[in-house]
């Protein structure tokens, strides 16, 4: 799988970073996932290789407008790119007719269904390889986080099993492969029996806001990316005797380095940490040292616009 940040700050926008937007891509690099869409989200989709027409669905973590005012905007423009499969959006039960009247009112008829289904009774989402779970998370409001899970999209087959079960080598292994079922000798034959995985599945957690890691706890073992915001650093908290429903930095590494994460991306930071602000206010570098300090696993600081790959090698690295 794929990350692909479309907006990485917490509240506003800044120059250099829009407000909440995450793509999980398939490994096909085809499909893809929206994780939050606040306002932009369409213009920065601009400046990516992301397709609308190959937007799978569309996730929403809670109610905050930095991490749902695109949403109209966005339908609009599927529509107007010719968008005709239907398109699952789960989201709040709240937010619901909040979309449904946007879209009324400003006489935008889209060309294709829009799938509605709540957040709180959400049960899960499959498509092809992928499958989504959502955790319950911690914040001013309801928030969750969503977990996504890729099996081997190039599983091979059980050759030796398929000879011991009388199949010889041939078209039907081919089709098999292919993962059609087939008839051999009056019997069916199920691809799901005859293939393997070569990679164990892949698991991304992608968070909405959060101020109690440690609800991740069990999701969290074994997890090859979790992305977790860090709205502030400790010292920022510490003066203002409250973290307004956030994580800081320290805190989530804490956390990871824990929990034995392997990769920790962390995103959605206050518009006051300004790259080489140096002297004149507060930097990004603040939270890179700060969960540095505490986290020893591979730690990636998210960047708007900036696509990482998940290695068959578990590494999250940028792709360039």
């Amino acid at each position: 799988m794929d990350l692909q940040f479309l907006g990485t700050s917490s509240g506003v926008p800044t120059k250099a970073r829009n407000v909440s937007a995450t793509a999980v891509i398939e490994a096909t690099g085809n499909g893809w996932y929206l994780v939050d869409c606040g306002e932009g989200t369409q213009h920065q989709l601009l400046h990516s290789a992301l397709s609308m027409r190959e937007l799978r669905a569309i996730f929403i973590t809670h109610v905050h407008g930095d991490h749902t005012f695109g949403l109209p905007g966005l339908l609009a423009s599927a529509g107007m790119s010719g968008r005709k499969a239907p398109l699952p959006l789960v989201m709040p039960a709240a937010l619901q007719d909040w979309v449904r009247q946007s879209l009324a009112l400003s006489e935008t008829y889209l060309p294709f269904e829009l799938q509605f289904e709540a957040l709180e009774t959400f049960q899960g989402f499959a498509s092809g390889n992928i499958s989504v779970a959502t955790v319950e998370l911690s914040h001013r409001v309801p928030s969750y986080g969503y977990v996504f899970a890729e099996h081997d999209a190039e599983p091979r087959l059980d050759s030796a099993r398929l000879q011991a079960a009388g199949v010889p080598a041939g078209p039907l292994w081919g089709q098999l492969a292919r993962g059609r079922s087939v008839e051999h000798e009056g019997r069916p034959l199920d691809p799901r029996d005859y293939l393997q995985p070569a990679r164990p599945a892949q698991r991304i957690i992608v968070c909405g806001d959060n101020d109690r890691p440690e609800l991740l706890a069990e999701l969290a073992k074994g997890v090859d990316v979790l992305v977790h915001e860090a709205t502030f650093t400790e010292p920022v908290v510490e003066r203002a005797q409250s973290t307004f429903g956030h994580s800081t930095a320290a805190a989530v590494a804490r956390f990871a380095e824990q929990a034995g994460v392997a990769n920790l991306v962390l995103t959605h930071f206050s518009a006051r940490y300004q790259a080489g602000a140096g002297g004149r206010g507060n930097s990004i570098e603040d939270v890179r040292e700060e969960a540095r300090g505490l986290y020893h696993g591979h730690l990636v600081l998210a960047e708007d616009l900036q696509r990482y790959h998940l290695g068959r090698d578990g590494r999250l690295s940028e792709v360039v």
